[in-house]
């Protein structure tokens, strides 16, 4: 054992020691491995080589600018390539939008890069020696550093710290009390531990209190699933199409009514032997690629999948309903009955920059990468819809599914969420995966079932504690039958609490490392 502290400690002087470029590469190789922890690799271990890392080249080096640039290389390492993936946008349309991809992966990278740097810099200045005070001030910075990135410029809270931890049903549990968050709060503590070794007895007595944690929350989380067997609703019998339409042909002019002719073909196939038949049938995201209120005949032809009595739920564009009304343009999500009659609609409100809107555009005079040059109008909010024969829904379209506590109507909560997705644009990419790793957080967090149909997948049905209880594979053609789980009897302490569990475990995280901080100041003299 003393040998294996002594190799740590020599490798942390080493580290420690490093200047100029050697510096800057190393952070940004350590964010990299970091990287590695997400979705769909899940390298969790690599965590305990990038963080303490972190910590030991941050103690290396004094000063406020040394402390910011240490963070922001290892954020550019991190976030280049956990995001790599958004370049791939790029390319259904290279000759139009080819040159942006230095911007949507570098220049995204290089931003998001900036709370990593003040995350570093806040360590810096309340907690600037080493030791278990400086890992507490470090988790408690770095969460709340997440939560703003989540609202900040329209937020994009995507690959948060907690979230290497869904290839685990079990581990992701904690999310249902403290939230995405709160499980980045723990992860980021767990994970720098080891920069307190070599140390003393009672720093290697933290570190054995930091395993035992990992344990009882995998144990805890084991014992929450076994004692919630996943329940379905009576006479729900959904059916998820996933065409798998590529990107570049999915607007083609002379495609686009055999795409809706395909799909109606899948939906009404006959189901498993022995198997109900649907009694609700779900496309992806601008499954019907038309303005489906203003136009009578796409509409006709989309509705002849609803079931007898049920309805079908499918993406499409919406036009105000006046003709005579100003041009907008809505991304939304209609439920159609088998006559073409709109039983309800739902617009997005979320909009992704670049995607369906370019920010300042009275400076930028470029075109967003979906289609038309009109950006998209933005929706009401999170709604609860009526769709006959089934609870209550919460509609989500696209990435509004990774926003903690954004997702549900507060006024009236929903018996189960809904994503519609299309992420043909990243093709075979992480992206897909950590959509799908995200929108599952969220189920665990509100206690609230989820189905998720994307065009070319991932499809899944998740239940009220986030476990997959069936899929269809990424870039495969297939329909899933299945019931619709239950929601959580009750809730979860998230669902009534939101972010506001947050606050509380930061300031406590904070304030325990400071006091351990000051004592370790103290006791040095």
């Amino acid at each position: 054992m003393t040998g294996a502290l002594d190799r740590v400690g020599r490798w942390r002087d080493r580290v420690s020691g490093l200047g100029g470029w050697r510096r800057r590469g190393t952070l940004a190789l350590l964010g990299l491995l970091a990287a590695l922890a997400l979705p769909p690799l899940y390298l969790v271990p690599l965590l305990w080589l990038a963080l303490p890392g972190l910590v030991w080249i941050l103690n290396g080096r004094p000063g406020r600018l040394a402390a910011f640039g240490a963070g922001w290389w290892f954020g550019f390492g991190y976030f280049t390539a956990g995001f790599y993936w958004i370049g791939f946008a790029m390319m259904v349309e290279p000759e139009k939008y080819a040159w942006m991809i230095p911007f949507s992966v570098f220049g995204l990278g290089a931003g998001m890069a900036v709370f990593c740097g003040l995350t570093l810099l806040a360590t810096r200045l309340l907690a600037p020696r080493p030791g278990w005070g400086q890992v507490l001030v470090l988790a408690a910075a770095w969460t709340a550093f997440e939560w703003v990135r989540g609202w900040a410029f329209t937020g994009f809270p995507w690959n948060l710290a907690g979230t290497v931890w869904a290839f685990s049903d079990a581990m992701v549990q904690p999310a249902a009390a403290v939230g995405a968050y709160g499980l980045s709060l723990v992860t980021v503590i767990l994970a720098a531990a080891p920069a307190v070794l070599p140390g003393t007895a009672a720093a290697r007595r933290g570190l054995a209190a930091a395993v035992a944690v990992l344990v009882l929350a995998w144990g805890g989380g084991a014992l929450r699933l076994a004692l919630a067997p996943t329940q379905f609703v009576d006479g729900v019998r959904l059916r998820l199409v996933q065409p798998n339409i590529p990107q570049r042909l999915k607007w083609a002019g002379d495609l686009r009514r055999g795409h809706v002719e395909r799909q109606v073909e899948m939906s009404l196939a006959a189901p498993a032997p022995g198997a109900p038949p649907p009694t609700h049938v779900i496309w992806g995201e601008t499954m019907v690629p038309a303005f489906v209120n203003r136009d009578p005949a796409a509409r006709a032809l989309a509705a002849r999948a609803a079931p007898p009595g049920g309805a079908l739920l499918t993406g499409g564009l919406r036009m105000p309903d006046d003709r005579t009304a100003p041009f907008q343009v809505w991304n939304s999500l209609f439920a159609l009955a088998r006559d073409g009659a709109i039983l309800a609609t739902y617009d997005k409100f979320h909009l992704l920059p670049f995607g369906e809107y370019v920010p300042f555009r009275q400076y930028l005079d470029i075109a967003k990468i979906t289609a038309g040059r009109t950006d998209f109008s933005r929706g009401a909010g999170p709604r609860t819809l009526d769709v006959p024969g089934l609870p209550p829904v919460g509609p989500l379209i696209c990435y509004e599914a990774i926003f903690p506590a954004a997702v549900t109507d507060p006024a009236r909560r929903p018996k189960w969420l809904l994503n519609i997705t299309n992420d043909a644009w990243f093709g075979r990419s992480p992206g897909p995966y950590q959509h799908l790793a995200a929108t599952r957080l969220r189920a665990v967090e509100e206690g609230l079932p989820l189905v998720r149909v994307a065009n070319t997948g991932i499809s899944a049905v998740v239940d009220p504690l986030g476990r997959t209880l069936s899929a269809l594979p990424l870039q495969e053609s297939g329909v899933l039958d299945s019931g619709l789980p239950r929601d959580l009897p009750g809730g979860t302490p998230f669902a009534r609490w939101g972010n506001g569990v947050l606050a509380p475990l930061v300031v406590l995280a904070a304030a325990l490392g400071l006091w351990l901080a000051r004592r370790r100041t103290a006791a040095n003299g």
